[in-house]
């Protein structure tokens, strides 16, 4: 029998897809999920058990043509031919944010960036939940947005870390506080290369806001100054620089607290720290309570993450830079010596700002991946000794045999990951586990 229910078409079985389909089903649409790739076999149970229907390694278009409204996973970009047709069909595409975003009224704290959105976001998530709000985190980071409404119960605050994907394809999401970290270069191939598209990506999180709403920024990021100098943004602007974090503290609203946590180590923790203290602070956290949850974070794998030392060599894995100015940071935090492992998938990246950081704080440079020809270019005028690697496994025993005591060994890669492993969290546990063999 023909079901006379709206039909919603979710493209793409990954997290935000099966949490996408399971909250449309509970809004009582008809469900469809399409996956031109294999489906985790984790995700396929999920969909069976709530009996929607899906397919893999194929995209059924004569019934995907048929929706009301087609769900889009973040990875697939919108220059390929289904989406391009739907557009033409007049089948509206959004993202998974966009959907979620209608079926509740929780107060939401919107999080993007090119680098430092999962430390922030979950920074803020962890000072509100320990000063006993009600609150979740979803988006890039946990469950996504439509999985944890679809599972519940709601939250009366969602903390949500947001791509320049997920922000591609939003239409009427608005954060009652959004922000902006910082804008370097990243994805560029999913933005023809060039940098201003990427910039409009990201402020699409202020499109919407109104004079009620919060809008923080980075005020010393070129980007974001030059940007919003020519924007008329309706919501308030709160500038957040430099001069509030100084030597592991940072100075708010005539209120100092100390950053003495290693997790959150480095002049870019210490923005991201700020950037946290001022929703708190907008959300009248009090002091102590902000102070406390400075003081018990715990950062998330893969970002600078401290695995052991050996033989007075410390090393450390921040496989998820996958991106020139996340090693910036990376390489900025440390203050000995650096034995430096960089390489992957280049995303388009331009290394020439790294060079005087590297210039003065790396010994030797370990390349890894498959082809590691633009990063020797990049680097060889230094002088610096390099070395080519093809695995986790071989960069680690190189770069310890490089490293000398009280130096740091330092996964920092500034590319993707595609190349040898199946993402970040791969290339960093396959790193951690070659250092724990030594």
């Amino acid at each position: 029998m023909k079901s006379s229910k709206a039909l919603i078409v979710v493209l793409g079985a990954g997290e935000s897809g099966i949490g996408a389909a399971a909250l449309a089903q509970k809004k009582g649409f008809e469900v469809f999920v399409s996956d031109k790739g294999s489906i985790k076999t984790a995700h396929k149970a999920f969909l069976s058990g709530h009996q929607i229907e899906f397919e893999e390694g194929q995209h059924s278009l004569e019934r995907i043509f048929k929706a009301v409204e087609v769900i889009k996973s973040p990875g697939i970009p919108d220059h390929i031919p289904i989406i391009r047709d739907l557009g033409k069909k007049g089948i509206p595409v959004i993202s998974e944010i966009e959907f979620a975003a209608r079926f509740t009224t929780a107060f939401l704290i919107g999080i993007t960036g090119s680098n430092g959105k999962t430390t922030t976001t979950r920074l803020i998530y962890h000072i509100l939940h320990t000063a006993g709000k009600n609150v979740g985190m979803v988006g890039n980071v946990g469950r996504s947005f439509a999985r944890d409404l679809a599972e519940g119960p709601e939250k009366e605050l969602y903390v949500l870390e947001l791509s320049s994907f997920q922000l591609d394809g939003i239409i009427d999401f608005k954060p009652d506080i959004a922000m902006i970290l910082n804008i370097s270069p990243d994805h560029l191939d999913r933005y023809e290369y060039k940098m201003k598209l990427y910039i409009a990506s990201k402020f699409r999180i202020a499109q919407n806001q109104q004079p009620e709403d919060f809008f923080l920024y980075n005020a010393d990021d070129p980007n974001i100054k030059k940007t919003i100098a020519g924007k008329k943004l309706p919501a308030n602007l709160i500038a957040i620089h430099e001069g509030m974090a100084g030597q592991q503290e940072v100075c708010i609203q005539q209120q100092t607290y100390k950053v003495r946590n290693p997790s959150l180590k480095g002049p870019h923790n210490l923005m991201n720290a700020a950037f946290a203290v001022r929703t708190a602070q907008l959300l009248d956290v009090e002091p102590r309570h902000i102070q406390n949850g400075l003081d018990t974070f715990v950062n998330v794998p893969h970002r600078l993450e401290w695995v052991r030392e050996l033989q007075q060599i410390g090393f450390y894995n921040d496989s998820k830079a996958t991106n020139v100015e996340a090693v910036y940071y990376g390489l900025q935090a440390m203050d000995k010596p650096i034995v430096w492992i960089v390489g992957g998938q280049d995303k388009g990246n331009d290394y020439s700002s790294l060079l005087p950081l590297v210039k003065e704080k790396v010994r030797v440079i370990v390349c890894m991946g498959i082809d590691n020809s633009k990063i020797i270019a990049a680097f060889q005028s230094l002088g610096k000794p390099m070395l080519e690697t093809r695995s986790a496994g071989e960069a680690v025993q190189v770069a310890y045999r490089k490293a000398r005591p009280g130096e740091v060994v330092l996964l920092s890669p500034a590319c993707a990951s595609f190349d040898l492993f199946k993402n970040y969290e791969d290339r960093g546990e396959q790193f951690k586990a070659a250092v724990l063999e030594l």
